[in-house]
C-alpha cells in the first residue's frame, strides 16, 4: 500500500493512474505527496527538535523555510503539541513521541495515511487519544489504513477487514 514492493500481479493505481510502471524516484515523490507513515516506533531523529522532525518531508518537497516552519507549527498543534517544538525526543513520553510522528505525516496533508499499531506503544488512555486524532483526520477526509492488534481500537474504526497469515478472514 506504501507503494515500497512491486505487486506479484496486477496493477496499483493512485487516483486512478496505474503506478506500477513508476521508477523509484518517481514512486518516492507519490509517497512524499500523497501518502503518510505513521509507523509503530516513531522513527524520530533524536538529534533534531520536534518541531525540525516534523519539518523533514517538507524539506523533500523544496518547501522553503517560512511556509515549511509554518506548515509544521500546524500539524503540532493540530496533535496537541505546539509547546513541545522546541523540544527533542528523548524528553518527550511514548504517546507524545507518536503525535510527533502523525504530526510529521500528515504535514503534507497526505491523501492517506498507513498507520503501523499507532497505539501499540501506548497506555489506554494515550490510545484513545491517538485514535481520537486519527478519527478527527478521516472526518477531514484523509483515508486511514490502520493495522491493529488491539480489539477495541479496531472496533472504532469505519471498517474493519480481518486477516490471519496474509488471508482475509470474513
Amino acid at each position: 500500500m506504501g507503494l515500497l514492493d512491486e505487486p506479484s500481479k496486477g496493477t496499483v493505481q493512485l487516483d486512478g493512474q496505474p503506478v506500477t510502471k513508476y521508477t523509484d524516484k518517481e514512486l518516492a515523490r507519490l509517497r512524499n505527496q500523497k501518502i503518510g507513515f505513521i509507523f509503530q516506533s516513531f522513527h524520530l531523529i533524536n538529534d533534531l527538535s520536534v518541531l525540525d522532525n516534523v519539518e523533514i518531508p517538507l524539506l523533500y518537497r523544496s518547501t522553503n523555510g517560512k511556509p515549511r516552519q509554518e506548515y509544521a507549527k500546524d500539524a503540532l498543534a493540530k496533535v496537541g503539541l505546539s509547546n513541545r517544538m522546541k523540544h527533542f525526543p528523548k524528553q518527550l513520553s511514548g504517546g507524545q513521541k507518536q503525535r510527533v510522528a502523525i504530526a510529521r505525516a500528515i504535514v503534507g496533508n497526505p491523501h492517506i495515511i498507513l498507520a503501523d499499531e499507532p497505539t501499540g506503544n501506548l497506555d489506554s488512555a494515550m490510545g484513545n487519544e491517538i485514535m481520537n486524532i486519527l478519527q478527527q483526520l478521516n472526518d477531514e477526509g484523509a483515508t486511514i489504513v490502520m493495522v491493529t492488534h488491539d480489539e477495541q481500537m479496531a472496533k472504532r474504526t469505519h471498517r474493519l477487514i480481518r486477516l490471519f497469515d496474509g488471508t482475509q478472514v470474513l
